[in-house]
């Protein structure tokens, strides 16, 4: 995918007490995750808004043009605690989280026990195309960011872009700005995780394409 920006950055959320409950339920080998708000309106616990604060301490030093942000409140708030002073912040629901539909609010124990069917179908299509009733595939996440890259490449050329948003963006975006095939790609998130608070950044490379230059991957 040709994009005209210069540097591309995104900014995972910080902690969330969505975070904080899906591994409580996950550690008990339970089957529902208990979050009262939807999933856009969930807010950052204190540490995550101290990740958030520590996060805009590093954009010091890489001073973008503009962030754009999910719609979803923890996503929103991370770029108000982090964003440097005086760069313009842009919601755009195209930077929402991955949509679970049926599967909303369930832990990995919770789908194999009430969605056994869907368990199966994910096996055989694999997580890149398996869409849940009602809900999102990946590639579904990645073509809604494709056209978002190309608006802001055609908006503001050579632009240094930062986005706030979720740890599905970072791999929705090594797939359209590195090219990393869908094989390798699921590899990557099956082994690795992007931290909340942290920073992934490509840079423009010569030859057109991207380099990933921050990578604050941990091992899952």
């Amino acid at each position: 995918m040709e994009v005209d920006l210069e540097w591309v950055g995104v900014l995972r959320h910080g902690e969330s007490t969505g975070n904080v409950a899906r591994e409580t339920a996950e550690a008990a080998g339970a089957d529902v995750i208990d979050i009262a708000e939807r999933d856009a309106d969930v807010p950052l616990t204190a540490l995550g808004r101290e990740q958030a604060a520590a996060a805009g301490e590093l954009l010091a030093g890489h001073q973008p043009d503009v962030v754009v942000t999910s719609t979803y409140r923890r996503a929103w708030d991370t770029a108000r605690l982090a964003a440097p002073a005086g760069v313009a912040i842009i919601p755009d629901e195209r930077l929402r989280d991955r949509e679970l539909g049926v599967l909303d609010l369930l832990t990995s124990r919770g789908v194999r026990e009430r969605w056994p069917d869907e368990a199966r179908r994910k096996r055989r299509l694999g997580r890149f195309y398996y869409r849940p009733p009602g809900g999102e595939s990946w590639a579904d996440v990645v073509l809604r960011v494709r056209p978002l890259l190309a608006e802001l490449s055609a908006e503001r050329p050579g632009a240094r872009v930062l986005l706030s948003a979720h740890e599905m963006t970072v791999f929705a975006l090594r797939y359209l700005l590195e090219g990393v095939p869908e094989p390798d790609l699921m590899r990557a998130a099956a082994t690795t995780a992007v931290p909340n608070g942290s920073l992934t950044t490509w840079e423009r490379a010569r030859d057109g394409g991207f380099t990933m230059v921050l990578v604050p991957t941990t091992r899952r």
